[in-house]
């Protein structure tokens, strides 16, 4: 980065400024702890935990008990959902494929500041690209945070049928323009951390399984609970024997 420092004609140098993308004149301020050192104090440790999948794929219903578990479990959780951002933060984005891809950088920033004050963030978003999902794993990387993607994987038959808005039903009518799955693309992930068939495994199951998966690679610890106390996190969620939203 090119420093914008200036010598003063007296007193102290000015302190070394740079510029990033169209700001200029910065300066990143460290805080007094460092991320470990947090991490350390709280007890706790901070992580994304990234939910990717089409419309209807169940990803905020799995996400929102997920949320509900670790948070009555003593763990920080804290949960971005793709609908709600865009009523305030990303209100200003539409769904073009450049404006899908800025909507997940900001959520891959705001996503590694929860996990780095030492909370679990908890994105849900289509995030249908997969250089853009890769873009927010190297972020987190580049911050040493763990990134674990959870691909809500259905048929887009299922989800058609699910349909809980009626957004496929508006995007085979032409209604709704560059919709995931009809008129634009969505990339499966690869290699995710974690795959769930949400058209096979129930709510309470799915959530069962990613809180496994992070006490098996020691990044949740339970206070005073165990895997069990999932029944009932989710139970008040459940809709049917699978997740719908």
């Amino acid at each position: 980065m090119p420093s914008d420092t200036a010598a003063s004609p007296s007193g102290p140098a000015p302190l070394a400024t740079t510029s990033v993308g169209l700001s200029t004149n910065i300066r990143f301020h460290e805080g007094a702890f460092t991320r470990q050192e947090r991490e350390a104090l709280l007890g706790r440790k901070g992580l994304t935990i990234w939910f990717t999948g089409l419309s209807a794929s169940g990803k905020s219903t799995i996400a929102t008990a997920l949320e509900q578990h670790l948070v009555n479990n003593g763990i920080s959780a804290y949960r971005l959902d793709g609908d709600n951002i865009r009523f305030g933060l990303n209100k200003n984005l539409g769904f073009s494929d450049a404006d899908r891809t800025e909507n997940i950088r900001r959520i891959g920033e705001v996503a590694k500041l929860f996990a780095d004050s030492a909370t679990v963030a908890i994105t849900s978003f289509i995030s249908p690209f997969r250089a853009d999902r890769a873009s927010a794993r190297a972020l987190h990387a580049e911050a040493g945070i763990p990134f674990i993607e959870v691909f809500a994987d259905l048929p887009l038959s299922v989800a058609e049928k699910r349909d809980p808005k009626g957004l496929y039903a508006k995007a085979h009518a032409g209604i709704i323009k560059d919709f995931t799955g009809i008129s634009s693309p969505y990339e499966a992930p690869e290699s995710p951390e974690i795959h769930i068939r949400t058209d096979e495994l129930s709510v309470e199951d799915s959530v069962s399984r990613i809180v496994e998966y992070l006490i098996r690679n020691s990044l949740i610890l339970f206070p005073q609970a165990s895997v069990a106390g999932v029944k009932r996190s989710a139970a008040h969620l459940e809709s049917g024997e699978t997740a719908t939203k």
